[in-house]
């Protein structure tokens, strides 16, 4: 049974590409204004532009397999996280397609005070993005996340990310000793 679900989702995502194929329509290159409802882990709905929800490659392949008429689910974010993520990707569809493109240390510019939250969201955020499969934020919040860590010691790691050490001092001697490498 399984199987042939799988089956209907390739074949439908195989059918829609062939009919975006014949109207000359790429599925990232539409000028299509349809709507489509995200929906919360906390039951908030949000209706966004199909270019921006297609940001997502998860919602794309639901957009795709022809899932998205109901509203797409998102268990796993939170109507906070997800209005966020929402910002995020439509600044980017819109630097992308407007006529007067912003430049590309103005975007950059936005994309750092966008990261600018507290360690819970940018947490949040990261799960989202992987969640949700979209690289570029992604990219952004990991990498903000190695910048907090960039040149400092264990301690100071772990007193960013308010985390507790549990190596007794002869453990804590012998990962030294093993990563000697990381420490010079």
């Amino acid at each position: 049974m399984e199987s042939h679900a799988l089956g209907c989702i390739t074949f439908n995502r195989l059918r829609n590409r062939i009919e975006f194929e014949k109207l000359g329509l790429g599925i990232l290159g539409m000028a299509s204004t349809r709507k489509i409802t995200l929906k919360s882990s906390d039951g908030e709905a949000f209706e966004v532009e199909e270019a921006v929800a297609l940001e997502s490659q998860t919602i794309k392949h639901m957009i795709e397999d022809d899932c998205a008429d109901n509203g797409i689910p998102l268990p796993n974010v939170t109507s906070k996280i997800l209005a966020k993520v929402i910002e995020y990707c439509k600044k980017h569809v819109e630097a992308n397609s407007s006529d007067e493109k912003p430049s590309e240390e103005d975007l950059k510019a936005w994309d750092v005070d966008f990261v600018k939250v507290d360690q819970a969201t940018l947490f949040d955020l990261i799960l989202a993005a992987n969640y949700l499969n979209i690289k570029s934020l992604l990219d952004l919040t990991c990498q903000t996340v190695a910048d907090m860590i960039k040149g400092k010691t264990p301690e100071e790691i772990r007193k960013t990310f308010n985390i507790k050490n549990d190596f007794t001092p002869e453990e804590e001697e012998e990962v030294r000793r093993e990563n000697q490498w990381a420490f010079e």
